[in-house]
């Protein structure tokens, strides 16, 4: 995961975006513009449509 990706939340399903990394912890700012920091293992690459 880098910067600028789009992410979902396992555990509700809420989409954000990686706007900063500091080891394995990552700042999302998500959809409703809360912010949070998350363990990778929360989250997932949100998939692109084709």
């Amino acid at each position: 995961m880098k910067v600028g990706d789009q992410v979902v939340y396992l555990q509700d399903g809420t989409k954000g975006t990686i706007v900063e990394i500091q080891g394995n912890l990552y700042h999302i700012i998500w959809e409703d513009h809360f912010s949070s920091w998350e363990f990778e293992e929360r989250l997932k690459i949100q998939e692109a449509y084709p």
